[in-house]
């Protein structure tokens, strides 16, 4: 497969993603919408290409990195819990956003 065909084929796999989930969203099914935004397609597809291009270990190094994120997302989704009825939609997203940045900024500062 080409590189083109390939980024294709990422590209429609994301597009589905986000408009499944908000699909589901608009129309009153948080859960499932929830399940279909964190289903780990995205990621499952990018440990089979990195296994059949790079092998095992980028493979591993990538899941082992990606462990790294989950704090900084934790902290991105509770603030926006807790920051859009309080401060509303648009303040909370930013405000979240600079969260979720600042902890992967400390995140990486951690792991040099």
């Amino acid at each position: 497969m080409s590189d083109v065909a390939k980024y294709v084929v990422y590209f429609l796999l994301g597009g589905t993603i986000v408009s499944l989930s908000t699909y589901l969203g608009a129309k009153g099914n948080s859960f499932l919408a929830a399940m279909a935004s964190t289903f780990p397609a995205i990621t499952a597809a990018t440990f089979i290409l990195l296994y059949m291009n790079g092998g095992s270990a980028p493979t591993v190094d990538y899941a082992k990195s990606l462990m790294w994120f989950v704090p900084p997302w934790i902290v991105y989704v509770t603030a926006m819990i807790m920051g859009i009825p309080r401060l509303g939609f648009w303040p909370a997203m930013a405000g979240s956003l600079v969260l979720y940045l600042g902890c992967v900024g400390l995140v990486k500062m951690m792991l040099r």
